[in-house]
């Protein structure tokens, strides 16, 4: 006997929806800020004997202004270079060497610096963290050592890579504010013209308890880690506010296009990006149902129709992300040898208006809930995620609680919901499309 895949998911729905009746537990936190600004979020679980620390700073790449690009990424780097009593890269050294793991990253809206460590070892990565905070090492040398690994970081990622360019293009089209114009890497000219100065004054605004959020999640005690914070924290001076961004756009009102040339590329390529609001938007949510039905697997609208019946492409994706200010819904595929850019965008235009104008289907609106819980369950699993959720939810909304509203906002989430925002939100006359094409090789002797 031959099942359906359609009829195979909705009976895996049906079994995932009964487990869903079973409510899940909140996240319980205390939200505590000290006499210096700095805010704490701190999360007992006691399911493990380790923890994670995550501080967020309020300063990503939005933050910089014309020709002094790439400082918040920088950074990133630099924080790692040492501070008054810890030495260059001794700070990654003593996480390691206990048993722990660290990283940082960097966005448009934040850098975020995080850690996880035996609980045993709470003090460790307080004083670590609050001593980058109050001292951090900027001399000459560490930022010629920090500025040429972020070049060739850049060069490896971005200037040397497939499609590299064709990412930074969509952005520098798509958006009009400088804001979220620029790539968060920053450009080669801007990187080498920094002096020890610009890059000591941006420190001292932006890393400041009162531009930060620490989250802690983990084998603690919640009380005896607040204690320890401000004995490690407390003493750190805030800084004057950093000014405010404006993250204002123009209305745009027709469709912008590019064609690039990419050397390094072998299929051609189609990106579509649309603008849509803030992740604190209300539609925020009918969003991210309507990524799910468009590009979330196998039995998604995309693969069903253009990758599997069509075969134009081996995958086209949908994304909107999570941003403070004015964000792109984006959609992009390869095509495949034999086929058209114009086939490509034929079928991805035809999915988007057959969204907007038929019956979405129950199935395709619980699939999108069931994935999101399923997402959501698994994260609470994890310090980190926990860690790094409330620290954000803080940061971007202050709303640390946000972490517990994520499925009763889904539940709401109707098909009419996703059709009213497919039709607001994925309109010709704001979106902009870069088409990036194989560049042809030169002639024999040709350069």
């Amino acid at each position: 006997m031959t099942i359906s895949l359609r009829r195979l998911l909705s009976i895996g729905l049906a079994a995932a929806l009964g487990v869903a009746a079973a409510p899940l537990g909140k996240v319980q936190f205390t939200d505590t800020k000290l006499r210096n600004g700095l805010r704490v979020i701190i999360s007992e679980d006691h399911s493990a004997p380790v923890y994670t620390i995550v501080v967020q700073y309020n300063v990503g790449s939005r933050d910089e202004r014309k020709g002094r690009t790439g400082f918040a990424h920088l950074f990133e780097h630099m924080m790692f270079k040492g501070s008054e009593n810890v030495g260059q890269n001794e700070h990654p050294y003593l996480i390691f060497m206990n048993g722990g793991s660290m990283n940082g990253t960097t966005s448009k809206d934040r850098t975020m610096y995080y850690g996880t460590l035996p609980a045993n070892q709470l003090d460790l990565g307080l004083f670590l963290e609050a001593d980058r905070m109050r001292s951090l090492e900027i001399t000459k040398e560490n930022l010629e050592n920090q500025r040429n690994a972020v070049q060739e970081e850049r060069r490896s990622g971005v200037d040397n890579q497939p499609y590299g360019k064709t990412f930074e293009a969509i952005d520098d089209l798509a958006h009009d504010n400088f804001a979220y114009e620029h790539s968060v890497i920053g450009s080669m000219a801007d990187l080498s013209a920094a002096s020890v100065d610009d890059v000591a004054a941006f420190f001292k605004m932006y890393y400041a308890p009162n531009n930060a959020v620490i989250g802690i999640v983990g084998d603690v005690n919640a009380k005896t880690t607040l204690a320890k914070i401000e004995k490690y924290f407390g003493a750190i001076p805030r800084q004057p506010s950093p000014p405010a961004v404006d993250t204002s756009e123009p209305l745009q009102r027709e469709e912008r296009r590019l064609t690039l040339e990419d050397g390094l590329a072998r299929l051609s390529r189609i990106d579509m990006a649309y603008r849509i609001p803030p992740s604190s938007s209300p539609d925020d949510d009918a969003i991210a149902v309507l990524v799910t039905i468009l590009s979330g697997g196998r039995s998604a609208r995309f693969y069903e129709s253009i990758v599997r019946q069509k075969q134009l492409s081996n995958g086209v994706s949908a994304f909107s992300g999570e941003s403070r200010g004015p964000r792109l819904f984006r959609i992009g595929g390869t095509v495949l040898p034999g086929k058209t850019l114009t086939e490509l965008e034929t079928a991805i235009d035809a999915e988007i208006e057959r969204l907007k104008a038929e019956p979405i289907a129950d199935w395709e609106i619980e699939k999108a809930r069931t994935s999101a819980r399923r997402a959501f369950v698994g994260s609470l699993g994890s310090s980190l995620s926990k860690a790094i959720a409330l620290s954000q939810d803080a940061l971007f909304y202050d709303q640390p609680d946000r972490i517990n509203s994520r499925e009763e906002r889904m539940a709401r989430v109707t098909a009419a919901d996703v059709q009213r925002a497919a039709r607001q939100y994925l309109v010709k006359t704001g979106r902009t499309v870069v088409l990036t094409v194989p560049k042809a090789a030169a002639p024999n002797g040709g350069l």
